[in-house]
Parts: structure tokens; C-alpha cells; sequence
């Protein structure tokens, strides 16, 4: 084989993203796209910078909870005794059965001692602390009254040996790959305790800093996972973009609905410690940076998909990969926002149950403000996908396309092509199996 004819297989045979950057300096619309991207990297460092939190509301907040009697310490501690019989406060025309728990805290002012840790009514067995001798318990300490109560199972230890299985599965799958996957999740957690909850408590606006933490994540971990090159470019720009996108209808539907952010415990207790905080603003934040983790499956899916069908046919034009992608991409949506629904759901499994039994209408349930959230960032999320697959899809598709008048000088000539129609994005009625 000549020279000539070896430069011509190699160009049909490996034309994909490692040749992509060409594509990105040729193409006036992609440099319009890596500019942008540029942008939005300088303008999301820049925001950080801003932004960054200086400590100072997170001490107020935690002074704030502790004045309250929010911030109680917590130790670890075993159980010493447990002992089930007659409360102290029993009658004979009251008898009532009661639970006395005794630890030993591992720390604090009194560690090593045996505590009493109080009785708990078995009236109430979903309340009473489940414990047996030997337990490793959590108990809190509250400094004002220097007493001691009941927080919790100590858990840890099966959840550290969770995580462990957990890395060592990606890791024996995904290999170097999986390191990175988990030193990405890493850095998303960084940001979201580094950054975005010190930075709100700082009195920063809840959705300014959530869409700067969710465009860092975006940027670190996607190049962090799939590297510096113009596949991870080209999922980063289609998440980007959806991401906007997402943000500008959850932002209308957010007002339109009127939520306030206070239907739930924990927005009833954020004024009280940290004051100025706009929870409505922070719900908004919450649904940005929960829609960026499904951008990003459908993102990287839809480019590695237009990447390999162009790797194994080089001979199929860009129509022909926008139609085979958005295909795939149309079924990977379809169950992606199955699963973002049923994710929502099963998170509010005991809310569901409670509005069940109040015999209400389904639209009067959904009505409220604990489901309607819900309903909103599920929707509006799915927007967002929906909208990512065409976007990404398409640009993938004129990176990777064969060029044909640079790589075929002679090729054969064929009909016009019609424009694109939905048509030709349904699955073939007769398909051959």
C-alpha cells in the first residue's frame, strides 16, 4: 500500500474527536462555541473569586443555631444498660411501660462515665431508641443545660464500608477511568460544601451561587473524567447550553408557582439561623444543580454515541448521524425522565402515604408546595434534557462528520437531500432483527 493510499484508510478509518480540534479552527459557528465556552470558564472563575465565602455567615449561623439549642454537640457513645418497665411517672390508674437507656460517652466533659440518657415511652415504639447492650450510639450534649440525649444509631461504619465497595466497583470496571470518576464526585462535593452552602450563608444570592457551582462543576469534572479534548468540549458545551436553558424556565415556573420554600422543616429552620437567606431563591438553586447531573449523562451518552457510529461507518454524512443519534438519544430520554420522576418519588415515599390517607383530590395534592416543587424541577429538568439531545447531538455531528471534499476529491454524485422531518427521527416500522 502506498503512502497516499495509507493517508486515505487512516482518514476514513479513525476520523473522530482525536482529529476534532481541526474541525473546532476551520468551523466558524464551532469557534463560536469555544469562545463562548472560554467565556463562560473565565466568567465562572471570576464569580468564584467574588463569591467565595469568607466564613463569616457560617459562624453567625452556627452561633445563631447554637443559641437556639440547634447546634447541640455530638458524641459517640455505647450503651451501657437497657431497661424496659414502669415509667417513673406510672400509676395504678396510669400504668404506662417505658424504655431507660444508660451509655458510656468515648468523649466529652464527662468521657467514660455512665449516663442516663432519660426513659422513652414504648406507647410510642417509632419514637423509642431501638438499642441493645453494646450499641455504638450517637448522643448530643448541650452545653447551656450540660445534659445528654439520644441522636442516633452510629452508622458509620457500614456506610464507610459502602463507599469502599463502591470505589472498588468503579474502580475494577472503569480502571484509571474510575479514579477520575471518583475524584470528580469528589470535587463536586468540595464545591457544594466549600463553596455553595458557605458562600449562601455569607448572605450571597442561593441561585447566583448555585448556578456558579454547578457551571465549576461542570467544568472540572466532566474534563476532569473524560479529559482535555473535544468530545468532553462538545458534552460540555450541550450541558452549558441546557443548563441555561433549564434555568430560564424553572425561573419562570418557580415565580409563576409562588413558592415560598417554607413547607418543609428544614426552610422553617434556615431563617432562624442564618437570617436573609431567600428560600425561594435557594429552591431554584437546588433544581439548577440537580438537573446538572442528568445534563451530563445525556450529554457525554449522545457524544460518545455520534463518536463511535462515525468510528465504525466514516462513510455517513452528518444527516445521517444527527437522524441515528437523536434516535438513541429519544430512548435515553425517555427513560431518563422515567427515572428522574421515580427518583423524586421514592424520596418522598412518607409524604406520599400522609397525603394518601387525607382522601384529597390528585390535584389538590400536587397543588402543594412539598409535591409541586417536586413536580416543577422534575418537568422542568426534563425540559432541559429533552433539549440537550438535539444540541449536543448536532454539534457532535458536524465535528466528527467525514469532510468530503477534503478527504473523498471525486466523489460520485448524488441527489439533493430534503430537509429534516420528524420522520426521520422515528424507529423504522419494519426494522430487520
Amino acid at each position: 500500500m502506498d503512502e497516499q493510499a495509507r493517508s486515505h484508510s487512516h482518514g476514513h478509518g479513525h476520523h473522530s474527536f482525536d482529529q476534532g480540534w481541526v474541525q473546532w479552527r476551520s468551523g466558524p459557528g464551532l469557534r463560536l462555541v469555544l469562545i463562548a465556552l472560554v467565556a463562560a470558564a473565565v466568567a465562572t472563575a471570576g464569580a468564584l473569586w467574588v463569591l467565595w465565602p469568607n466564613g463569616t455567615g457560617r459562624d453567625a449561623a452556627i452561633a445563631q443555631a447554637t443559641e437556639f439549642g440547634l447546634a447541640a454537640e455530638r458524641l459517640e457513645a455505647v450503651v451501657a444498660t437497657v431497661t424496659d418497665g414502669p415509667c417513673s411517672y406510672s400509676s395504678a390508674g396510669d400504668p404506662q411501660e417505658c424504655r431507660s437507656i444508660s451509655v458510656i460517652p468515648a468523649s466529652g466533659p464527662d468521657a467514660g462515665a455512665i449516663l442516663f440518657l432519660g426513659e422513652f415511652s414504648l406507647l410510642q415504639p417509632g419514637l423509642t431508641p431501638d438499642v441493645s447492650l453494646g450499641d455504638q450510639i450517637i448522643i448530643g450534649f448541650e452545653p447551656a443545660t450540660e445534659s445528654y440525649f439520644y441522636a442516633d444509631r452510629d452508622r458509620r461504619l457500614p456506610l464507610a464500608a459502602l463507599t469502599a465497595l463502591f470505589a472498588l466497583v468503579v474502580l475494577a470496571l472503569g480502571r484509571f477511568r474510575g479514579l477520575l470518576a471518583l475524584a470528580a464526585m469528589a470535587v463536586t462535593l468540595a464545591v457544594l460544601v466549600g463553596f455553595v452552602a458557605p458562600s449562601v450563608l455569607d448572605g450571597n444570592d442561593p441561585l447566583l451561587v448555585s448556578v456558579v457551582g454547578a457551571s465549576a462543576i461542570a467544568f472540572v469534572a466532566l474534563y476532569l473524567t473524560h479529559g482535555f479534548n473535544p468530545t468532553t468540549t462538545v458534552a460540555l458545551a450541550g450541558t452549558l447550553g441546557a443548563l441555561v436553558l433549564t434555568l430560564a424556565i424553572s425561573w419562570f415556573f418557580f415565580e409563576a408557582a409562588n413558592f415560598t420554600g417554607l413547607a418543609t422543616e428544614e426552610g422553617l429552620t434556615i431563617p432562624i439561623v442564618a437570617d436573609g437567606v431567600n428560600l425561594s431563591s435557594l429552591l431554584l438553586g437546588g433544581a439548577i444543580i440537580g438537573a446538572l447531573g442528568a445534563l451530563d449523562d445525556v450529554t457525554v451518552t449522545q457524544v460518545a454515541t455520534v463518536s463511535e457510529l462515525a468510528h465504525r461507518n466514516p462513510e455517513l454524512s452528518r444527516r445521517e448521524l444527527v437522524i441515528s443519534g437523536i434516535r438513541v438519544g429519544r430512548e435515553h430520554i425517555a427513560s431518563t425522565v422515567n427515572t428522574l420522576l421515580l427518583a423524586y418519588a421514592g424520596a418522598s415515599m412518607p409524604l406520599l402515604l400522609l397525603f394518601a390517607v387525607t382522601n384529597q383530590s390528585l390535584d389538590i395534592v400536587a397543588n402543594s408546595e412539598l409535591l409541586a416543587v417536586e413536580i416543577v424541577r422534575t418537568l422542568c429538568g426534563s425540559i432541559g434534557l429533552v433539549a440537550a439531545v438535539p444540541v449536543t447531538t448536532a454539534l457532535a455531528a458536524v465535528i466528527v462528520a467525514p469532510r468530503h471534499s477534503v478527504e473523498r476529491p471525486d466523489p460520485a454524485p448524488t441527489e439533493p437531500t430534503s430537509a429534516l422531518t420528524w420522520a426521520d427521527f422515528a424507529p423504522d416500522e419494519n426494522p430487520d432483527l
